[in-house]
């Protein structure tokens, strides 16, 4: 197996690996969760558009922030181990641990198959029930060739865009609705993998500890609910 790292490669070549792991059609898993939505919807929170863009503008600026800074510092070169706990005290209901866990477990077998390398290799070893999928998207992103502010973005979108896509399941939302409001969402999306990716390098230095931890309280106890739900059509 090559082992090398593709952090070498070229801009155009980056670029098109950030377009692959970006892509919804990736097999890491993240199609079976809602980012809470699911519990939204349930709770009369989310009934049209307009209570969708709210959602997702609360999820991008506190766990979106927050997921796409750990990325970041992992895509910079950060002890993935260190951002593991950095991501573990960030994440305070069990359930969104677990869940976190799950997914960077399925996105480091469809990593490992796409970017093989040492890094990966090694945090799979040292993280046999997975690592919280912001870090293992990072260090995803390094082998990649990406930089910090492209692991940024790909977080920070992920995080609207699995919410906007279980949407329109779970309400038949028109789908041309909830691609408005991502797309009036991409000024806020690029504002945020900014201000996380220059978290993401202040990180190298300073530790990771000056990473945000941006808070978003009710997703928390809702994540705790839903996982005790006995029929649901999310994992989370």
């Amino acid at each position: 197996m090559d082992t090398t790292s593709t952090h070498g490669a070229s801009p155009g070549a980056a670029r098109a690996a950030l377009l692959v792991l970006a892509d919804g059609r990736f097999p890491a898993g993240g199609h079976a969760h809602s980012g809470g939505a699911e519990a939204a919807v349930k709770a009369g929170r989310i009934r049209e558009a307009t209570d969708l863009a709210a959602f997702c503008r609360g999820r991008l600026h506190t766990s979106g922030l927050t997921s796409a800074a750990l990325a970041a510092a992992a895509a910079a070169g950060a002890d993935p181990l260190a951002l593991d706990e950095a991501a573990d005290a960030r994440t305070p209901s069990p359930a969104l641990r677990a869940t976190a866990r799950k997914l960077g477990r399925q996105l480091m077998r469809a990593a490992r198959a796409a970017w093989p390398c040492d890094a990966l290799d090694a945090l799979a070893a040292a993280r046999p029930r997975g690592a919280h999928q912001p870090v293992v998207l990072g260090v995803t992103a390094r082998a990649a060739g990406l930089g910090p502010e492209d692991a940024a973005h790909c977080v920070a979108y992920e995080s609207v865009g699995g919410p906007a896509t279980a949407v329109v399941r779970l309400l038949g939302l028109d789908p041309f609705e909830a691609t408005a409001v991502l797309a009036r969402l991409a000024p806020e999306l690029d504002q945020v993998a900014r201000r996380a990716a220059e978290a993401g390098r202040r990180a190298l230095t300073e530790g990771p500890g000056t990473l945000p931890a941006a808070s978003a309280p009710l997703l928390d106890i809702t994540a705790q609910a839903h996982a005790a739900w006995p029929v649901r059509l999310f994992a989370s």
